[in-house]
């Protein structure tokens, strides 16, 4: 049975392995650890990425764990509210909540167990990488040199990639680098904090504030130019927000915010997704969820062209074709938002502050700053909708219609739900098996 292997146990990596399995196709996935990363880094995740949860099994629980975020506020130095962009309750587009904030430790919990479900999928922890082709992987474990084909390699190995020095790719910049101190805390009381993301703008030292789980919050510092995290106390950066109350620290970590992307996601049948691939500012919350698209947007295509005699090449060449613009375009999103929320010196920081003050009150604008909806994928098909999400998904390729079927060689769905009807209006579409509208056809 033709094996994937898998490099990089993180949430990329193994949902990458779930959704192949899923598809019948086998993975060895490799690791440097034995057990998840034990502390908490991304927290946010949209209702498109909920979407690629619930292919792998495990929305329920995930939503179960994590709580809707209500939007975003943001407060001048002082900690007054400039603009507040707030979330109504309940479900968006795709019927998650559009903003989801959560523990990672938690999220990886439940992708090892959906993993632990499958037998296609072998775990080996301990392991380091020190080749990679398109035919191979060897790595170390123990003392010992292992050697183990591979039908196609994914590198999920994250920001500091082994797979990508491999494979002779490199980081292109995308020029933002800012220092940032971020905070973990379990406070004993509720600090009964509104449940968006707290933005500070202040010129001096941005900052940020959000509501994880029950108790449980983050706190993010930019740096100084010359700053490191051991000359700032925490006290007073923390006592607006405790007002007394007492808080454990779980985490404290100096990070550089970077916008990179690789100047090549593959080599032959190695691949690199996730921060592997590419790195961004965090300022719209779409780290995480980029590399689960990554996962997503391959493993259907792997699965074709491992099962299609004769492969699939013209899938696996899109990956990158399609993947690289949506990334690219979320990456300098991150950037400007980071800059309208954090940037300036104190003449710049005066005229945001005036100019957020008035834009806020626009009809409409509250609802497009918080729109989850990411890019549409560029080069998919034909039509205004392809490469759009559509509102439902089967898992392979469907003609989705309203009740007069055109002939065709994919599976016939008729729409009966009503959302799903007026977004058809009546019109007939091919649907990926991830959920991407392909083609609108005419009858």
């Amino acid at each position: 049975m033709d094996q994937v292997v898998i490099v990089g146990a993180g949430p990329v990596g193994v949902t990458a392995a779930i959704l192949l399995a899923q598809r019948g196709i086998a993975s060895l996935l490799l690791d440097r650890h034995e057990e998840p990363y034990a502390l908490p880094r991304a927290v946010h995740v949209d209702d498109e990425v909920v979407r690629i949860l619930h292919a792998v099994g495990v929305a329920g629980d995930f939503l179960r764990i994590s709580r809707p975020g209500l939007g975003l506020r943001l407060l001048d130095a002082r900690h007054r509210v400039m603009a507040s962009f707030d979330r109504a309750p309940g479900g968006g587009p795709h019927g998650y909540p559009q903003a989801n904030m959560f523990d990672q430790p938690d999220l990886e919990r439940l992708l090892r167990a959906r993993m632990a479900e499958l037998p296609l999928i072998e775990f080996v922890g301990g392991a380091t990488v020190v080749g990679v082709s398109s035919a191979s992987v060897r790595y170390e474990r123990g003392g010992a040199l292992v050697d183990v084909p591979a039908a196609a390699v994914l590198g999920c190995d994250g920001a500091g990639s082994t797979v990508r020095e491999l494979i002779g790719a490199h980081l292109v910049d995308l020029r933002f680098a800012e220092r940032w101190l971020v905070v973990d805390g379990v406070c004993p009381e509720d600090l009964h904090a509104w449940g968006g993301v707290h933005q500070v703008c202040d010129p001096h030292r941005a900052a940020t504030f959000m509501e994880l789980g029950p108790r449980r919050y983050r706190w993010e510092f930019r740096l100084l130019d010359g700053e490191t995290d051991l000359d700032l106390d925490l006290d007073p950066l923390l006592a607006p927000w405790l007002r007394g109350r007492p808080v454990r620290i779980v985490r404290r970590a100096e990070y550089t915010f970077r916008a990179n992307i690789a100047s090549s996601w593959r080599r032959g049948r190695v691949f690199l997704l996730g921060d592997a691939a590419h790195q961004t500012p965090p300022f719209i919350g779409q780290g995480l969820g980029a590399g689960l698209r990554d996962a997503y947007n391959l493993a259907w295509k792997l699965a074709a062209d491992l099962t299609t005699p004769g492969g699939a090449e013209a899938l696996l060449d899109s990956y990158e074709r399609e993947r690289v613009p949506h990334v690219r375009a979320q990456i300098r999103l991150a950037i400007v938002a980071g800059w309208a929320m954090t940037g300036g010196q104190d003449r710049a920081a005066a005229v945001r502050r005036v100019i957020l003050g008035a834009i806020w009150r626009v009809p409409g604008l509250k609802g497009l700053a918080l729109r989850s909806t990411s890019p549409r994928l560029t080069g998919v098909g034909r039509g205004r909708l392809a490469g759009t999400l559509a509102p439902v998904a089967y898992d392979e390729w469907v003609v989705l219609h309203t009740g007069r079927p055109p002939a065709s060689t994919h599976r016939l769905v008729e729409a009966t739900d009503a959302a799903v009807r007026r977004w058809l209006r009546g019109r007939t579409v091919v649907i990926r098996p991830d959920g991407v509208v392909h083609a609108v056809l005419r009858r």
